[in-house]
């Protein structure tokens, strides 16, 4: 294998245009006096895909890393058959990001988070000291997890307590990961409060979610597996969305791949969907609305419960801000639509039954915002569709491993002291590794 060169690039406030030097983990910029994400621009206009044995990292040039890290996979596209046939499709192409290795599909948690960790990780310093920390309902902290375990880079993971079956893996972790848990009752919303508290102790710094650059750019490699893969950009994109991140991430990729000029001039449409009753960007998106509309703290809440895709419950998404997901959807010619949770579920079963795999949730509901759009004929049959699988293989995965269940260090109320926060997550990493979780 050819030596790893860290990735060049500057970074680009996209409300101002303003171009700037990465002093390292910025998340904005400093100057802009209003909401925006900011971008990277890369030094290579045109994409070079490398081998395969590079996994995530044969997208490299266009990923804000420093180094590669072991363990990564490749998203998989291929072009469906039976799912393609059913639906009438001529141009149905598959992004699969989960456990499948009949197709090389061999991401061991099964989710498109992946393509998150290993980026936004590699994007860190090799000698860097702090302590990373990460908030997640589950997917994204398994993936987290793992990369930073296989690669001995420090984390702390704040997840529900009532979501911690997710923290399930092929082997033990290595005791650089820890795990606390907002108490039983808890939400996504309460595991961030807790994250923001551990923040204030001594050495941790955050993730940034949407506005890291390498979060979104590592998502972005679902679409440049796609593009290589069938030689043009698709037409249309469909993905399940909870914060937007990946959709947002979709687009950036896109006027990339318009710059490489290998692969056409076209936005591709992006189809995004939510789970209802939990759609407040689509409610913002129906009323033609850049801010999100209210939504009563009680009845988010009560609407992340009734909703199987509990990823996509994001109560405060990256959707008003400059380059976030309004701006996407305006720019492509996009939409956003809602589906029940039978639908989603007839969905699975039928991927299941088609393609060969299970796949969450999630993916559920992008495939039954795919069927709903042909039966409404709302696409050209002709047309060349990206339908972006984020997650599956869960239940392939388990048929053939033991598994192992990372456990909280710490259990927190769900309105802890700061003080009582700081202090024991502090000591958390001062103490000897006893093989936490065991």
């Amino acid at each position: 294998m050819e030596k790893f060169v860290p990735t060049s690039y500057t970074l680009e406030c996209v409300a101002t245009g303003r171009e700037f030097e990465d002093t390292g983990w910025m998340l904005s910029d400093p100057q802009c006096k209003e909401p925006s994400l900011i971008r990277a621009r890369y030094a290579k206009k045109q994409l070079e895909v490398k081998p395969a044995e590079w996994g995530l990292y044969r997208f490299a040039d266009w990923m804000p890393v420093r180094r590669m890290l072991q363990g990564s996979s490749a998203p998989v596209t291929y072009r469906s058959k039976g799912l393609a046939k059913h639906l009438g499709l001529e141009n149905l192409w598959i992004t699969f990001n989960g456990y499948y290795p009949a197709i090389g599909a061999t991401m061991t948690t099964c989710s498109f988070k992946e393509t998150e960790a290993y980026s936004v990780c590699g994007r860190a310093a090799a000698d860097e000291k702090r302590v990373l920390v990460v908030a997640s309902a589950g997917n994204t902290a398994r993936a987290f997890a793992k990369v930073c375990s296989d690669n001995n880079i420090k984390l702390l993971l704040s997840v529900p307590y009532d979501n911690i079956n997710a923290l399930w893996f092929e082997k033990p972790l290595n005791p650089c990961v820890k795990l606390i848990s907002c108490a039983a009752g808890g939400d996504y919303f309460d595991a961030i409060h807790l994250s923001d508290i551990a923040l204030k102790g001594d050495g941790f710094y955050a993730e940034g979610g949407a506005k890291n650059i390498a979060r979104r750019d590592g998502m972005a490699c679902t679409v440049l597996s796609a593009v290589t893969t069938i030689g043009r950009i698709p037409d249309y994109y469909f993905q399940a969305v909870g914060s937007g991140t990946g959709a947002i991430a979709a687009w950036e990729a896109n006027l990339r791949l318009i710059e490489d000029g290998r692969f056409g001039k076209n936005l591709m449409r992006l189809m995004v969907s939510q789970n209802a009753p939990f759609v407040p960007m689509y409610d913002a998106w129906q009323a033609s609305s850049r801010k999100m509309l209210p939504y009563a703290d009680d009845k988010a809440r009560r609407d992340a419960e009734i909703i199987d895709a509990k990823v996509l419950s994001n109560r405060k998404p990256p959707y008003s801000l400059a380059g976030g997901l309004y701006d996407a959807l305006k720019a492509t010619g996009g939409d956003v639509f809602a589906v029940t949770n039978p639908m989603a579920r007839k969905a699975r079963k039928l991927f299941k039954e088609l393609e060969g795999i299970d796949i969450y949730s999630a993916a559920g509901v992008a495939l039954a915002s795919l069927v709903n759009a042909v039966k409404a004929g709302r696409i050209d049959p002709q047309a060349t569709i990206m339908l972006n699988i984020t997650g599956g293989g869960e239940e392939h995965f388990k048929e053939h491993n033991d598994l192992w269940y990372l456990q909280p260090s710490h259990v927190f109320p769900l309105e802890p002291s700061v003080d009582d926060v700081v202090s024991k997550v502090e000591a958390l990493f001062r103490e000897p590794a006893t093989g936490e979780g065991l």
